[in-house]
């Protein structure tokens, strides 16, 4: 009811102005307009919103609240559009304005929404470009659980901000460039030196297994960890058979996290740290200008100010090792100049994401800090960490295999779609019912990935949270199978009812579980502007599992398919609707659905 809130709201403000000019007209001039402090109803009871304005007033007017909400009501009661609106405005407590939209009018907002692609969302009036920085893995080693949080995430708030009109720049800033690719480059060189002449000689196959090979050789080998560090300086000065090594590396990987974001449906743009290089000496260059640059022990590093070690001094941004180095920091302020378009044929955003796990909030914070003292943000832009816990395990510590390794993406993915699958043939055998085996893989698969980024992103993203198959996968529940089975079964209502089109005029709605399936739909637009300002995907969860659960009670209290000839159109346009609202919400969180189940 976005729309619906934005009128309140002018005209709220409106009448406050009448109501209180002198105070109005002092607000105004200190850049302060008096605000009603208008939000949704605490409860159902209250109506549909409610203003609670008068009592920050009471002081500056020095009146009572329930006075001051008394004058608001009659200056409303004198709008012929706030009386076109809503109904009568009641005043509770020590000066609050309950406020309760005419049924009329949420009967032509359910009309205008019926058919329509964006089911009421308001596309931005101001689109502004977004980057949204998430999954991230490292090249030569394989995509693990700790990527899982990153890539559903981010790829989620993509699709929200996308949905809402925002140009959006995907970007996977992959862990290509350091000096890790010295060992690597060493161990292709020493076991595989065909790769580097002939294509697709050698098939790099497990880069977890070779990469384990080369840490081992590097710890063990006093000439293999020199000829490593070698290579390090050969590969950053451009050596062509370096680069070349490098480049086959990468492909490999990249191949690898091409076919885990295949499966998940993830759209990302590829710009590694490698890419930032060339932009590297600039952010030294900016802090030298910009006079944050500071020589501590051989390093050039910025002192953050209000961060302080245990020692009670500053803490240091180092941007330049004593080595003459580069690090993450550096790349990372790079990138920051880059996307704002600080630095040359830059993306120039107006707000920058990074969806990384919460370990990293105190490195971003000290990087956004030095960012914005050198100017390098620009005003009204925002940069934005977001940040997210643990997947564990039952036993509530981080989730590993057997034998105590980082459990891989891959496995993880391939378990959840068979036991979908168990589940699958289990409840066909059950019902008796006979499926053919593309249907059964088909809805094995989406149930199963569908589970697993349900599960993760149903839950706070700010807190940790346990893993497991059993809850997951449950037909009840906040769960993914719950929700695509409940769009089966919607859908399935709407069209046993048949096609009727249905006009606002035909739109009679006279239960009390109709309203509260009405109101409940017509929260969607707010729910997505939550989602795009707060960034927590859980809040559009919350919102699918609660709209399911509000159709259930109207659903099993009042009849649909056994209405009379008066209430089966919009009855069945409630069904219709919900259908269309669930299927918008769960797509927004990468989620396909199924016609059956």
């Amino acid at each position: 009811m976005l729309r619906i809130a934005h009128c309140l709201d002018l005209q709220l403000r409106a009448a406050m102005d009448r109501a209180f000019p002198e105070q109005a007209a002092a607000a105004r001039q200190s850049s302060q307009p008096l605000d009603p402090q208008l939000a949704p109803a605490s409860k159902p009871e209250f109506g549909d919103f409610q203003a609670n304005g008068a009592l920050p007033l009471a002081k500056p007017l020095k009146q009572a609240p329930r006075q001051i909400a008394t004058a608001i009501v009659e200056q409303l009661q004198a709008d012929p559009d706030f009386s076109a609106l809503c109904l009568e405005p009641q005043i509770a407590g020590p000066g609050f304005i309950n406020l309760t939209v005419r049924p009329e009018r949420l009967a032509a907002e359910v009309a205008g929404r019926l058919g329509d692609p964006r089911l009421g969302v308001p596309a931005v009036e101001q689109p502004a470009p977004v980057v949204v920085d998430f999954s991230s893995p490292n090249i030569a080693k394989e995509m693990h659980v700790g990527h899982l949080r990153s890539t559903i995430i981010g790829d989620s708030l993509a699709r929200v901000l996308e949905f809402r009109g925002h140009p959006v720049l995907r970007l996977n800033h992959v862990g290509d460039w350091g000096t890790q690719f010295g060992m690597l480059i060493t161990h292709l060189k020493q076991v595989a030196p065909d790769a580097l002449e002939t294509a697709d000689a050698v098939d790099l196959g497990d880069l977890v297994a070779f990469y384990r090979e080369a840490k081992k050789r590097f710890d063990d080998d006093e000439a293999f960890q020199t000829t490593s560090r070698d290579e390090v300086v050969k590969l950053q000065g451009g050596d062509p058979v370096s680069l070349k090594a490098w480049g086959l590396l990468c492909d490999q990987s990249r191949r690898e996290f091409q076919k885990i974001y295949d499966r998940l449906d993830i759209r990302l743009n590829e710009r590694g740290e490698s890419f930032y290089n060339p932009f590297l000496p600039g952010v030294i260059d900016g802090l030298k200008d910009a006079e944050l640059l500071v020589t501590d022990d051989g390093a050039q590093c910025v002192f953050l100010e209000g961060v302080q070690g245990k020692d009670g001094k500053p803490l240091p941004v180092i941007v330049r090792k004593s080595d003459g180095g580069f690090n993450y920091a550096t790349t990372d302020l790079a990138a920051i100049r880059y996307r704002f378009g600080a630095a040359p044929e830059g993306d120039d955003a107006r707000r920058v994401i990074y969806v990384t796990d919460a370990g990293q909030a105190n490195h971003f914070a000290g990087v956004f800090q030095v960012a914005q003292r050198a100017g390098w943000i620009p005003e009204g832009a925002r940069l934005e960490h977001v940040p997210f816990g643990l997947v564990q395990g039952e036993d509530g510590k981080k989730l590993k295999t057997r034998s105590g390794d980082t459990v891989r993406l891959r496995d993880l993915l391939d378990e959840a779609v068979e036991r979908a699958e168990v589940d699958l043939r289990s409840r066909l055998k059950e019902e008796e019912r006979s499926e053919s085996e593309e249907f059964i893989h088909h809805v094995a698969a989406t149930v199963g990935l569908a589970a697993v980024k349900y599960a993760d992103l149903s839950q706070n993203r700010i807190t940790n949270y346990q893993f497991s198959f059993d809850r997951m996968l449950a037909l009840q529940g906040n769960t993914a199978p719950y929700l695509l089975y409940a769009v089966v079964r919607i859908a399935g209502i709407a069209r046993k009812g048949g096609d009727l089109e249905v006009s606002t005029a035909q739109l009679q709605f006279s239960e009390p579980q109709e309203w509260a399936l009405v109101r409940e739909l017509l929260k969607f637009d707010a729910v997505i502007a939550e989602v795009e300002e707060e960034l927590l995907p859980n809040r559009l969860c919350n919102y699918l599992f609660e709209l399911s659960q509000v159709f259930n009670r109207f659903y099993d209290q009042v009849p649909v398919l056994k209405a009379d000839a008066e209430a089966l159109p919009s009855r069945l346009a409630l069904c219709r609707l919900t259908a269309d609202t669930l299927k918008s919400g769960l797509g927004l969180l990468g989620i396909p659905t199924l016609d059956r189940m």
